[in-house]
């Protein structure tokens, strides 16, 4: 053979030892930036709106997540908490990070906070848990569309002595939590009843209360890295 017909035979053994090095890449799992970056809990703590604050709602958010194959990343409960104590309020939409996020299937559910708080992709069908499920909505037994977020539409906090975050969710009892539908659908067409983050006060801070009201005690967990 050849000195050329060998230097030809190379050249094309390396050049597909390339491609199929390059398509093994491609199959390869990528960094913590891939996964899911967005979920709604599948079940509620149990304890109502008694989360042990903000750190306790995180914390919950990065165990389903972990349990879910979903770690390696920092977690935050999408949760706003009223000034307080010498504390100053605190905004859902300031713990969450920049975005963009997606669900368990890939699926962008916005690209950034402005997005979130604006024209998202959020329905029943991309609003899932953990595990992949949809969430019950309006029509379905239960219903348990009603996601805790203590937020006004845009994401902040509630100023003022009313309290919409049961106590900076710290009670199961006496109080009330600002909502949102996860299937953005209400009694009627208006914004509130549509609203993902800020659709309506709960009837109280305990777990039968917020079953009574249409939720379990969910909550929005967003990858904040």
């Amino acid at each position: 053979m050849s000195i050329s017909r060998i230097g030809m035979r190379t050249a094309v053994t390396a050049a597909a030892l390339v491609t199929l090095g390059m398509s093994a890449c491609d199959m390869m799992p990528t960094t913590s930036s891939s996964g899911p970056s967005f979920f709604v809990t599948s079940v509620g703590s149990g304890k109502g709106a008694d989360l042990g604050g903000l750190a306790g709602a995180d914390q919950y958010c990065q165990a389903l997540a972990a349990a879910a194959g979903a770690s390696g990343k920092t977690w935050h409960a999408y949760l706003s908490t009223s000034a307080a104590d010498g504390k100053p309020a605190v905004n859902a939409r300031d713990r969450i990070g920049k975005g963009p996020w997606r669900n368990v299937k890939g699926e962008v559910i916005a690209n950034d906070v402005a997005e979130l708080h604006g024209n998202n992709k959020l329905t029943k069908q991309t609003a899932l848990t953990e595990k992949g499920t949809v969430v019950n909505g309006r029509g379905d037994t239960p219903n348990t569309h009603d996601i805790l977020t203590g937020s006004q539409a845009d994401g902040t906090a509630f100023a003022g002595s009313e309290d919409r975050t049961c106590g900076n969710w710290t009670k199961s009892g006496a109080g009330s939590a600002m909502v949102g539908h996860s299937d953005r659908t209400g009694l009627d067409e208006s914004a509130p009843a549509k609203s993902w983050n800020s659709s309506h006060p709960s009837r109280g801070c305990s777990q039968p209360d917020l079953v009574g009201t249409g939720g379990a005690g969910l909550l929005y967990c967003f990858a904040a890295n």
